[in-house]
């Protein structure tokens, strides 16, 4: 039986210790300092005050494990800065600082200086395992900025009203078997009566969060249920900088029941979404100006808007997926005074899309690809070009295929049965070839 250790405020730990079970009142939180410390928490209650300092805090470390811990009431739970080979087990962190007002819409390119409180805060941390924590009701579950080759393993990061797990310049780094459900708050837009209460459901809270070129991420097996968005990656910096988070495997994952978006990933490039479940939102997917995506084999269905929108987009692929329900299956579009074209030029046009071998059933529009225009006027110069859209089933939609003011792209080898109002339909086209479908 280890000699258990009671905790005092502001302890500097340099050796391997079990802590005495019970709650204790540490306003200033412990110090690891020394590397290769394991800390065993023996079920112990650490518990801040006013929601300020940190519960644990351990800088230029190597080496450290905490396990069975639980702490409360700081602004940080457990505070990690520039170490190696961290492992955090089985902890349990809560009530940690929390942004409550409604007015507040939340700022995912808030950086480590000024960051959220939150559960767990890793920055600058390599070759680390968080795994099997509990970090739910608060804030934010779990920070990582600057981080690399961590794995964030079967965590449990529901009920936050900010970010589940939050991604922040972050790469290589392994999310998986996590539950991040219900991560949403309300933002309340305008009140100038009772009568005149508007407001939004989500205001940028997610189950998973990628920004500031967070990229060739592995994301697998995670429950991102009901949150303001399932996962929400942003590759353009507020500040108007480039940032993107490219080369990120998202797979056998689950955002559905959002009031926004299961999966949002804008402004980036060849991120990979493959057999996720994306059903019930706003829009499934959302990945506005991005180029070499791949989606596919996932289930899209019962979303009001959308189940995959792509504006600006290029050189991507929609393959395989079952689009049932939706209002439109996919969409695909350039706006008549398209925004951010003074950064990515090489958006001005959408084109270079693969819609192949997916099977659209009871959607309103099952594919929908158009040309925007100036209100009243001529479409607008930049035009969609060179989509195939090959190899799908469309049946028992409104219409199956609506093309507008589209040119130079291909519908063919389509089994196209029992839509109501139209199998195909093209405004204003030029150079589509629509031969080879089977009508049946």
């Amino acid at each position: 039986m280890p000699e258990l250790l009671i905790p005092e405020d502001g302890m500097r730990i340099t050796r391997d210790a079990t802590l005495a079970p019970g709650v204790h009142y540490l306003p200033r939180g412990i110090e690891i300092a020394a590397d290769g410390v394991t800390l065993d928490g023996n079920g112990a209650v650490l518990v801040g005050a006013d929601f300020y300092g940190r519960g644990v805090t351990c800088r230029q470390r190597s080496g450290v494990t905490i396990r069975n811990l639980q702490v409360e009431r700081y602004e940080h739970g457990l505070w990690f800065q520039a170490c190696a080979n961290i492992r955090l087990t089985a902890n349990r962190i809560t009530r940690t600082r929390e942004i409550s007002d409604t007015s507040v819409f939340l700022d995912v390119w808030r950086d480590e200086r000024d960051a959220y409180g939150g559960a767990i805060y890793l920055n600058g941390v390599i070759d680390s395992v968080l795994e099997h924590n509990d970090v739910q009701h608060q804030q934010n579950g779990i920070l990582l900025y600057g981080c690399n080759k961590i794995d964030v393993l079967g965590n449990n990061a529901s009920f936050n009203s900010g970010f589940g797990i939050g991604l922040f310049g972050s790469s290589d780094n392994t999310i998986d078997n996590n539950t991040a459900d219900f991560c949403c708050r309300i933002h309340q837009i305008t009140k100038e009566s009772a009568l005149t209460e508007r407001y939004h459901n989500g205001a940028d809270a997610a189950g998973l969060v990628l920004m500031g070129s967070s990229s060739r991420n592995i994301v697998t097996h995670n429950r991102l249920r009901g949150g303001g968005d399932g996962v929400f990656l942003g590759g353009f910096h507020k500040d108007l900088i480039r940032m993107p988070c490219d080369d990120n495997l998202f797979e056998d994952n689950d955002g559905s029941w959002s009031p926004n978006i299961a999966f949002e990933a804008t402004f980036s490039a060849r991120n990979v979404f493959r057999n996720n479940r994306a059903d019930n939102c706003n829009y499934g997917f959302w990945l506005g100006y991005s180029s070499e995506t791949t989606v596919e084999g996932n289930s899209i269905s019962g979303n009001r808007i959308a189940g995959v929108a792509i504006e600006h987009g290029h050189h991507n692929t929609i393959r395989g997926n079952a689009f049932e329900r939706n209002r439109d299956g996919a969409q695909f579009w350039v706006n008549a005074q398209p925004a951010f074209l003074d950064y990515y030029p090489e958006c001005a046009e959408s084109g270079d899309t693969d819609v192949t071998g997916n099977t659209f059933e009871r959607n309103d529009t099952a594919v929908r690809i158009w040309t925007g225009r100036e209100e009243g006027g001529p479409a607008a110069g930049p035009r969609c070009h060179h989509f195939t859209v090959a190899g799908n089933t469309l049946r028992d939609n409104r219409v199956a295929a609506l093309l507008e003011r589209v040119r130079d792209s291909t519908v063919y080898d389509n089994r196209i049965a029992g839509n109501v109002e139209a199998g195909l339909k093209l405004v204003g086209c030029r150079g589509v070839n629509t031969e080879g479908n089977r009508w049946v």
